[in-house]
């Protein structure tokens, strides 16, 4: 066998692990304890338990002048000590907060005091006591040099296809930030009769009426396009 182990030490306050010499005395053993648990040697009531999870007591160490290895320790073996009298030591009374006063504030008096996080946030106008910024302004549209009444075209993704109208609204809407141009078409090519979500802005057959951004429509001599039929096909 092994002259060393290494077993765990608990108490009512404490839990550690330590190497022990086999050949150490109970007597010397106890004296150890006291300086690692706080219980006086004379107090000390120290069992020999197989695991923390198991509380069965393999021994008690209970014979002064026997060395350890006569209990059979091993690694990993626990040594439980407790406290004949608690009482005089104030064993276990550092780690029972039933027994410690608890320090309650209502709200108004937290509010009040100034040694507070709270009183300390309030001083540096932190967080929710940080002022406040005016509401930004909206910056003004920009000016869009485009007129009610122009003839103009619509940008077109479709290779070849010219959308061509009059202009019949320039300005701010409610469906959309920044200024729109609405256009009426000259063809079906449009999504509505100049109304959007209710809001009448000009007036259009159906499906001839669009509203776009101001980018996308080119002012100009746009004539309107003739669908080149003769008058036989009319």
């Amino acid at each position: 066998m092994s002259g060393v182990v290494r077993v765990f030490v608990i108490s009512p306050d404490t839990r550690s692990e330590r190497r022990l010499e086999l050949h150490t005395t109970v007597q010397k053993l106890k004296g150890n304890l006291e300086l690692i648990t706080g219980i006086p040697v004379a107090n000390q009531i120290v069992s020999l338990l197989n695991s923390e999870n198991d509380t069965q007591v393999i021994a008690v160490l209970n014979e002064d002048e026997r060395p350890l290895g006569f209990y059979g320790l091993r690694d990993w073996h626990v040594l439980k000590v407790e406290d004949a009298n608690p009482a005089v030591s104030f064993t276990g009374q550092l780690t029972d907060v039933s027994q410690v006063e608890k320090f309650e504030l209502t709200g108004k008096e937290y509010e009040e005091r100034r040694d507070t996080v709270l009183a300390y946030k309030q001083r540096n106008k932190m967080g929710r006591f940080a002022p406040k910024d005016d509401a930004p302004v909206a910056a003004p549209p920009l000016p869009v040099n485009i007129s009610v009444g122009s003839r103009c075209e619509v940008e077109s993704l479709e290779p070849g296809l010219s959308k061509r109208g009059v202009v019949r609204f320039v300005g701010e809407t409610k469906f959309g930030k920044g200024i729109w141009v609405g256009v009426e078409y000259d063809e079906p090519f449009g999504k509505n009769n100049g109304s959007v979500q209710g809001e009448q802005y000009f007036s259009c057959r159906a499906n001839y009426g669009v509203f776009v951004n101001p980018n996308k429509v080119k002012v100009g001599d746009y004539p309107i396009i003739e669908l080149g039929l003769d008058d036989e096909e009319m």
